[in-house]
């Protein structure tokens, strides 16, 4: 028999008492600092990711690019052509293997036969190969200058792209150690077979008179161009950064999205990301120069010249110091931005100016009669979506650029500042009464 129940609210209904209301409160406050806890935690780690990984991933993007791109290949290395310690080294190393090749001794023996023929004095004859020495000077003088007319001339800057073009597609089996090409990996070097200019030499000196030049054999006619103790590594690195050259750069990016999606604080995260982005971006520039330092110190003279090497250096990682320095921008730019959305007194007053200006832009349109209306106002209610998509904009067109450089993130920024400014005035030039208010 069921107990009759007293008229009343039940006691799942009953108000909440102080002491049971506190206990809520605690519960509740704690779960919450548990909660954000858990939130920082994993904003964290993928902001310490996002940081490991975004020099290795602009490395991997030069890399690809060079093993990818034939056009950027052969861009990257054209400027050597024209550098004059390279030419300098290409015109000595060519100069001394064609000279090296010439039978000097068999001159000068067939010289002192001619002379023994004609009866010539034997003091004479005897002191016959006394001439190998100055008709060796002659010799690399003549050569040389012919070599140096054909390495310094606009035909060899031709041939010299044309042979890296050529064997760009042997430059992913340089970096494999596999394949025998003009680019190519031999022992502890990475050299370049200059075959064909070789031959133009050869051709150059037998038409400047040098008929004999025509039976010179073949010589070695590669050039090195690096000289290191840990090719199979680098080579094992780059085989690597290939691979992962294309998705590194685009999980750098997830991350740190993912890192301000996650952060209970996103302006803040978003700064904190550009900026750690942008020390590792400092960081990379600075191990660019201790590893030019320590390629330099590791170069025998006898295999390049100092000069010769520091050029070769500078000139095949342009591409990646131009690409940090990039990032460096496009980082710093982000890093201002998400401050000039915060409190800071900084970031008001640069707002206030710019609203106020703007502003008066708009009102001194509309006075004038033209006012933009309807358009105007909707420009005015949707601001925070127009300027959302200016930005978004902006940012696409900097992740869809393949090599943007200073300069064309510089240009982007001033469009987007100067398209962000024109809207601000089209929509305060909607009415003049709505500008003044």
């Amino acid at each position: 028999m069921d107990v009759p129940r007293a008229p009343g609210p039940s006691s799942e209904d009953r108000p909440l008492t102080p002491g049971e209301r506190d206990h809520y409160r605690r519960l509740s406050q704690r779960e919450a600092l548990h909660h954000r806890r858990l939130r920082y935690a994993a904003t964290s780690v993928l902001l310490v990711l996002a940081f490991v990984l975004s020099p290795l991933a602009v490395v991997a993007t030069w890399a690809d690019s060079q093993v990818s791109d034939t056009d950027r290949y052969v861009q990257t290395v054209a400027p050597l052509a024209k550098d004059p310690a390279v030419q300098n080294a290409v015109t000595d190393r060519l100069t001394t293997r064609v000279v090296d090749n010439v039978d000097i001794k068999g001159i000068t023996d067939a010289l002192a036969g001619a002379l023994a023929k004609t009866n010539a004095p034997p003091a004479i004859v005897d002191r016959s190969h006394l001439l190998a020495g100055p008709l060796k000077n002659a010799l690399t003088t003549a050569v040389h200058t012919v070599v140096q007319k054909v390495v310094t001339s606009d035909q060899f800057a031709e041939l010299w792209n044309d042979a890296n073009r050529r064997a760009h597609a042997a430059v992913v089996k340089v970096l494999t150690g596999e394949g025998n090409s003009a680019v190519q990996a031999r022992g502890d070097s990475i050299v370049i077979d200059l075959g064909t200019v070789v031959d133009k030499v050869k051709q150059k000196l037998v038409d400047e008179g040098y008929e004999k030049a025509a039976n010179i054999p073949d010589v070695d006619k590669t050039i090195p161009l690096f000289q290191t103790d840990k090719l199979d590594d680098a080579q094992a690195a780059m085989r690597l950064l290939n691979v992962v050259g294309t998705w590194l750069p685009v999980t750098v990016i997830a991350l740190a999205a993912l890192a301000v999606w996650s952060a209970p604080a996103h302006r803040v995260t978003l700064m904190t990301a550009a900026i750690g982005i942008g020390v590792m971006m400092v960081l990379l520039l600075v191990g660019l120069a201790v590893v030019r330092h320590i390629y330099l110190d590791s170069v025998p003279p006898a295999t390049l010249p100092p000069d010769a090497a520091a050029s070769a250096y500078d000139t095949l990682v342009r591409f990646l110091r131009d690409g940090t320095r990039t990032v460096l921008v496009i980082a710093v730019i982000t890093a201002v931005a998400a401050y000039l959305y915060g409190p800071g007194r900084g970031a008001r007053f640069v707002r206030s100016v710019s609203t106020r200006a703007t502003g008066a832009t708009g009102r001194a349109m509309a006075h004038s009669g033209l006012r933009t209306g309807a358009t105007g106002h909707w420009l005015q209610t949707h601001r925070r979506w127009t300027t959302g998509v200016v930005i978004a904009a902006a940012a696409l067109i900097l992740l869809l650029w393949n090599y943007p450089t200073v300069a064309g993130v510089a240009l982007i920024l001033l469009i987007t500042v100067l398209v962000l400014a024109i809207l601000a005035v089209l929509a305060a030039a909607s009415t003049e009464k709505g500008a003044e208010s």
